[in-house]
């Protein structure tokens, strides 16, 4: 029976304590080989999340937690200087065409209800927002910025569908003084524009004495708080630093606060981490937020080359979604140098579902290295057929397999272009066979 609004909490982690199945439970249930039980039970304790706002219609829902296989999200959204609705949905198909699992509408120019609505109305994977970006349009400058106004944008965001928002609720204002230590301070648009209005206030930040209206709003739609690294590393020099480590801790004690209140819950964090420091940085976070999915961005390992940075952060994400990470936020080739275009999205969106697909069977998640042992086994056959059928890109497979051989043979010879008919491996594999079965 479909959820509606009745001005009372309906969320998903309500139920689960109460101990009924809904029908999204039973949906991710059916997705990830789990019991209906099992997904209750893991709603319920807080270690999964299902983000299903009960007016998002057209949603087929997904589990994100470390019971589910590793989800990804791809951001979209407009700004002041670029792209249009128009190109927003074309993200948007690239977005589901290409298997990401979730998308952020990360709009901060003009039309953002238009295009907001737009992308949710045709989006079958849930969609998050930043309220504040929107909060920012009301205003000439963020020190005008009222609380009620942030709260007017949740409620209108959560009564149009969004799925799951980042609130940036952990900063505070004895935090800033430990950014000045920073090689590249505040990276986090939303960390920054908070820690400038509290400095000019020189007030607490409003995300954080308001919680509790932001709670009862996400209660009663129920969105799942995303609760935002305001502080999170721009750079390597600042990972894992004082500034970071002090604003996880907050979020931990916010964690309790959304299940005490019935509200689902993730976390995020960084941002740029040395491939060393990974592991202690899930490891932190589990502890401290008693093992409510983590969700990170990236983490970039090495900041030297822009351009490649859908490469250089999806080897951070397989590193963090294998310590146990549950959901990683893709970055593309543009991250540091410009607004996404379609090409982008779906570059950042396959280096990302190659690093959670990496990380699944690194975790040993049953079922998921039986893809890999498909496609090598029509590999092995020269089945080319199977193998693009079986490619995580299809499309992509075929064209460079077609660009390489250029004939028509492209899709029955028995020998890549990289070896030839001569020196296949493979071919002298199976020859090999043939004159060694008697020994």
């Amino acid at each position: 029976m479909p959820r509606t609004y009745t001005g009372k909490n309906v969320t998903l982690l309500t139920l689960a304590r109460q101990g009924i199945i809904s029908e999204e439970m039973r949906q991710v249930a059916e997705k990830e080989n789990l019991s209906p039980q099992m997904v209750m039970e893991e709603i319920a304790i807080g270690r999964l999340t299902i983000p299903a706002n009960i007016n998002h219609k057209s949603l087929k829902p997904i589990g994100i937690g470390s019971a589910c296989t590793v989800k990804i999200n791809a951001n979209i959204g407009n700004s002041s200087l670029c792209s249009d609705e128009t190109c927003e949905l074309e993200k948007l198909d690239i977005t589901v065409r290409y298997g990401a699992d979730t998308v952020m509408d990360l709009s901060t120019g003009a039309d953002i209800n238009k295009i907001r609505a737009a992308i949710i109305d045709q989006s079958p994977i849930p969609v998050g927002t930043v309220p504040l970006y929107q909060a920012m349009e009301i205003v000439e400058k963020v020190t005008d910025l009222t609380p009620e106004m942030f709260l007017e944008v949740i409620e209108d965001q959560a009564s149009h569908g969004v799925d799951f928002m980042t609130i940036h609720c952990g900063l505070l204002l004895k935090h800033i003084a430990l950014t000045k230590k920073r090689l590249t301070g505040i990276v986090s648009r939303g960390g920054s524009l908070l820690a400038e209005w509290m400095a000019f206030h020189k007030k607490e930040n409003f995300c954080y004495t308001h919680f509790d209206q932001i709670l009862e709003i996400a209660g009663r739609y129920d969105v799942t708080l995303s609760l935002g690294d305001g502080l999170r590393p721009g750079c390597l020099a600042d990972a894992t630093d004082e500034a970071q480590i002090a604003e996880l801790n907050v979020l931990g004690g916010l964690v309790q606060r959304c299940w005490d209140a019935g509200v689902q819950v993730i976390v995020e964090g960084p941002g740029h981490v040395p491939m060393h420091q990974i592991e202690q940085n899930i490891r932190m976070q589990q502890e401290i937020c008693q093992n409510a999915p983590f969700y990170v961005l990236g983490p970039i390992v090495t900041d030297v080359a822009p351009g490649y940075d859908h490469i250089t952060s999806s080897i951070g994400a397989a590193m963090a979604a294998w310590y146990g990470a549950s959901f990683l936020c893709y970055v593309t080739p543009k991250e540091h140098l410009g607004l996404p275009g379609p090409e982008d999205v779906r570059q950042g969106i396959m280096a990302y579902r190659i690093a959670a697909h990496a990380a699944d069977v690194a975790r040993q998640r049953p079922g998921a290295r039986d893809w890999d042992d498909k496609l090598s086994a029509a590999r092995y056959k020269f089945d080319w057929a199977k193998q693009f059928e079986l490619a995580m890109d299809p499309e992509r497979a075929r064209d460079l397999r077609e660009e390489s051989l250029n004939f028509q043979e492209h899709g029955t010879s028995q020998f890549c272009s990289m070896c030839g008919p001569k020196f296949c491996a493979m071919n002298i594999t199976r020859r090999l066979e043939k004159l060694t079965k008697d020994m």
